[in-house]
């Protein structure tokens, strides 16, 4: 019996993956899950590129607007509700297409979730009051010392797992890298087709980061920003706030720097993000590189498709 397929189209933001992926729904019957840690977040639409209503109205979304600003979304929680929008695109007789650039989501599901302490409120207060002292700079630094493996892994100013490694440590004695070596295999029964779109020109693509946030400006983003900020309860720690784009015109709306510097910082940190995940990907090399500018890429992509006996509208037979 051969195991139901899914599709993973990946890639650094600004790539395209969203833009084929609706060319992809035009030719097979698919139905698209996010894998954008900041797409889960509802009222955060302009910044994430989160796809049109008008989109969502031809194809079937999965994990879109499914937690509020003020919640915060794991990578398990992503790695359950994923599998269970799998199982129901299959039942469909439908091709689940995996779409996104949040490269933790995509490890857990393919190699496996680590089993790690619970998150503690408490600890997590501390460790953001201690941030607001020292910097999370000199948390990472910190991090060197008692787990020099993860804090190789983590950026200086990725404050959401600088916290969370120091939080596991803190909470179990043990360091978060050791927690990760002892993960278990990911489940079985699933046929994975893996594709990666690299822009062979990487100057264009950092040149259009700029213009892709000064379009989402032009499109409303510092309202969108704006409407969030004048809630009252959202706070700049929060997973949600400190996404690209949100974290700068965050700090903009609350008189922090001026316009001008929120869109410099923005579109900074935007290619840094690029810059990550391109890495993240070479380290990975489970994928099958394809040019986003290159029209034979978008043909071979259809073709492994078909080529790997995927049949529309017949649920697929499940490994005994």
């Amino acid at each position: 019996m051969s195991a139901p397929l899914a599709l993973v189209l990946t890639g650094p933001t600004g790539s395209g993956k969203s833009q084929w992926a609706e060319r992809l729904a035009q030719e097979l019957p698919v139905e698209i899950i996010s894998v954008d840690s900041a797409q889960v977040y509802r009222g955060m639409d302009i910044g994430t590129a989160k796809p049109t209503a008008a989109a969502r109205a031809r194809v079937r979304h999965h994990l879109l607007d499914i937690r509020d600003p003020l919640e915060r979304y794991s990578a398990g929680e992503f790695v359950r509700d994923a599998r269970t929008a799998m199982a129901q695109v299959h039942a469909r007789g439908r091709l689940p297409l995996l779409v996104g650039g949040t490269q933790l989501y995509l490890r857990a599901l393919l190699r496996g979730m680590a089993v790690l302490p619970e998150a503690s409120p408490a600890m997590r207060a501390a460790l953001e009051a201690e941030a607001a002292v020292r910097g999370w700079p000199a948390l990472h630094a910190e991090l060197t010392q008692v787990d020099a493996r993860a804090a190789a892994r983590i950026h200086p100013n990725d404050p959401q797992r600088i916290q969370r490694a120091l939080e596991v440590y803190r909470l179990s004695g043990q360091p978060i890298s050791a927690w990760q070596a002892a993960t278990p295999p990911p489940e079985e029964g699933v046929r994975w087709l893996r594709f990666a779109l690299i822009p062979g020109d990487r100057q264009a693509l950092a040149l259009g980061l700029r213009g892709r946030f000064e379009a989402m400006l032009a499109a409303g983003l510092l309202g969108e920003v704006t409407a969030l900020y004048r809630r009252g309860d959202l706070h700049a720690e929060l997973p949600a706030i400190r996404s690209v784009g949100y974290r700068q015109l965050w700090a903009h709306c609350a008189g922090e720097i001026g316009l001008q510097e929120a869109t410099e910082q923005a579109v900074a940190a935007t290619r840094q993000l690029a810059k990550r995940q391109l890495t993240w990907l070479r380290g990975e090399g489970a994928y099958e590189v394809l040019d986003p500018g290159a029209e034979a890429g978008f043909a071979r992509l259809v073709s492994a498709i078909r080529a790997a006996g995927f049949v529309a509208g017949r649920p697929p037979r499940m490994l005994e």
